[in-house]
């Protein structure tokens, strides 16, 4: 199977933004891809990267909305999988928030940012309420997939429920910025959960420079052994096109060793 990730700039040009995304998602479908991830908030400005200025909400979208009805058209037309990124509304609330499309055009479900943090030009805890949704697996034409929404990667417990709730592939929209950590740790850290829970790992990255910001692109797939199959460049908008085979989940240390020998009765309290 073939997976692309679309790692494009934004502006203030919303409209502008989620054209380039679709003509993208044409692309990408055009080589073949039966699933698309985007980075986080791939249509809109950064806005954390600012403390909040008046009510978030105003920026805030409802999930079904304009957005997910242009790639659920799309996904019907094109028979792919669509995994976004949005600033989602829900009544008073508002979250990071990643709708999955299926490639007959349903949206199956969307999973809700969890871990929230706070710190300079990470504003988040100011535009976003922790997710409610838990670490939800879907049922798409591509496999059983998961979401892993940026801040929510660094926490093991996170990536392990998205393992133990059967994900093949773990989709990771992020915003993670040039030289954001060591040489190496920024595909290892993934790797590592990767390889421990044997599903594939794809986490598509924001790229440009933004206000006070500069992300880095560099959006990468690694497999269940914890290889990393494909890189994009950084700095540069890209389609990633990576080819999986799922059935190297079922083949992998994890799955047939590691999760059969777990002990959550010893560590269940910790």
């Amino acid at each position: 199977m073939r997976i692309a990730l679309i790692q494009q700039h934004a502006t203030a040009d919303l409209d502008g933004n989620l054209r380039r995304g679709v003509e993208r998602a044409r692309e990408a479908a055009a080589r073949g891809a039966k699933l698309i991830g985007f980075a986080e908030l791939a249509f809109l400005p950064f806005y954390p990267q600012r403390p909040a200025d008046g009510d978030v909400r105003t920026l805030a979208e409802s999930v079904p909305g304009p957005t997910t009805d242009a790639f659920t058209a799309l996904a019907r037309e094109l028979g792919v999988v669509f995994v976004l990124n949005v600033f989602e509304r829900d009544g008073d609330a508002t979250y990071d928030c990643s709708p999955v499309i299926d490639a007959g055009g349903a949206m199956v479900g969307r999973t809700r940012m969890v871990h929230i943090t706070e710190y300079p030009c990470f504003h988040e805890r100011q535009y976003y309420t922790p997710g409610n949704l838990g670490a939800p697996v879907f049922e798409t034409a591509a496999g059983r997939v998961g979401v892993a929404i940026c801040y929510d990667r660094h926490f093991p417990e996170y990536m392990r429920a998205l393992g133990l709730g059967g994900a093949q592939l773990v989709v990771v929209p992020q915003a993670g910025v040039v030289d954001e950590w060591p040489a190496g740790f920024f595909e290892a850290e993934l790797c590592t959960p990767a390889f421990q829970n044997g599903y594939f790992v794809a986490l598509c990255n924001r790229v440009g420079r933004e206000d006070r910001l500069t992300f880095a692109g560099e959006s990468f797939v690694c497999g269940p052994d914890g290889a990393v199959r494909a890189r994009a460049p950084r700095g540069d908008d890209h389609v990633l096109v990576a080819d999986i085979d799922l059935a190297d989940v079922d083949r992998s240390h994890a799955r047939r060793v590691l999760l059969k020998d777990r002990r959550p009765d010893v560590y269940r309290t910790w």
